[in-house]
């Protein structure tokens, strides 16, 4: 299991490849919210997105890196590893559920990556991924269960928790669990004091449901929200996440489009709805948090066309 040596140690290798991300507070956001706000801008990654983090980690501890890569992803995942495998010259195909988000298939093949749209779910691609990586002998990359990406995100919480220690809590959006296992890590280790809250869609809530429960459910994707459109859990993030994780809220797909508005006028912040979630469910918990001094993770801006005609209508 990863833990916070692992994360430090990730730290010291993505310092030549990835500048920290800057983390900033908004007083007009402070004032609608009624806390102290930090945001932490991972949209701002070359990728769009915080798990480029771990693709990069992953794909430098491979021993057998050069026989390649495969993964399958919505879309952020996607890119993480194909940005990877580009920095590491290996070969890369990605297997995206049907109707991806246009914008993140375009991001993928510009990055050198073979793309695959395959089966109506994540459940079902990951089938046609484990299918490929062992037709072509490439090594297949889960979104969640990998040490190594685990612990590539956790230097997303490092640099968080370095910089504001005494946090009362961080906000984390949840699709397959990687940012929400890292934070609990992290927090253990830095900021005991920190509560780790964990957000999804109310419209694809098996991670959530999962905790809960204390066992893996699968449960009906209905949300646009691609970057939380995971109809399984995956067993290593919530293992972490039973052990330390210390609430998680559920959202609706509004609550997540309101807070991607009120990122972009109040925090001049373009964020794609899973980078919006951490705001929404801070939202729904205002008067616990009244006064508070909290972190919300932007962790992506990577909105297609479809999202930001939502974003931007009246």
């Amino acid at each position: 299991m990863t833990d916070i040596r692992d994360v430090l140690e990730a730290r010291a290798l993505l310092a030549p490849h990835l500048p920290e991300t800057p983390m900033w507070s908004y007083p007009v956001l402070d004032a609608a919210v009624g806390a102290r706000v930090h945001v932490k801008h991972e949209n701002v990654q070359p990728t769009g997105a915080f798990k480029v983090r771990g693709g990069i980690t992953l794909l430098a501890r491979m021993p057998d890196a050069r026989r390649g890569v495969v993964a399958y992803s919505t879309g952020n995942h996607a890119q993480s590893v194909a940005y990877a495998a580009r920095l590491h010259g290996v070969p890369c195909s990605v297997v995206m559920p049907e109707n991806p988000n246009p914008a993140k298939v375009a991001a993928v093949e510009a990055l050198g990556a073979h793309v695959h749209v395959a089966g109506a779910t994540m459940v079902e691609a990951a089938r046609h991924a484990g299918d490929l990586a062992d037709r072509e002998g490439m090594r297949l990359v889960s979104p969640a269960d990998e040490p190594d990406i685990i612990a590539g995100v956790g230097t997303l919480y490092a640099e968080i928790l370095t910089a504001r220690p005494r946090l009362d809590a961080v906000f984390v959006p949840v699709g397959s669990g990687t940012g929400a296992a890292a934070a609990c890590i992290v927090a253990e280790a830095l900021a005991p004091a920190c509560r780790v809250i964990a957000v999804q869609s109310a419209q694809a809530p098996a991670a959530h449901d999962s905790w809960r429960l204390g066992e893996a459910v699968t449960r009906p994707v209905k949300t646009v929200v691609d970057g939380l459109a995971t109809g399984s859990a995956f067993a290593m993030t919530q293992a972490v996440m039973r052990a330390r994780l210390d609430d998680f809220v559920l959202v609706d797909d509004e609550d997540i489009l309101r807070a991607q508005r009120m990122l972009l006028t109040e925090a001049h912040t373009l964020a794609e709805g899973a980078g919006a979630a951490a705001l929404a469910a801070l939202l729904a918990r205002r008067e616990e948090f009244a006064g508070a001094e909290v972190a919300v993770v932007c962790t992506g801006g990577n909105a297609g066309p479809a999202e930001l005609a939502r974003l931007l209508a009246a």
